[in-house]
């Protein structure tokens, strides 16, 4: 999956599941918000991984 479809679906993801919860107990936007925010958390956290790998792997490095 490339970086860009990876940011999309973690936070998607995080606001459906925020709006989702929010439906079910009522309480409008809090759970929104979460998911929101823990989407964006998610998203650059991974992207940042999924970046150093690459740079790595370019430039040849054997680390495990």
């Amino acid at each position: 999956m490339g970086l860009g479809w990876y940011f999309v679906f973690v936070i998607v993801g995080g606001v459906v599941g925020g709006l989702s919860l929010d439906s079910w107990l009522g309480t409008k936007p809090a759970f929104t918000l979460v998911g929101l925010f823990g989407g964006l958390f998610l998203a650059f956290w991974g992207g940042y991984f999924m970046l150093m790998e690459a740079i790595g792997r370019g430039r040849g490095n054997k680390d495990s």
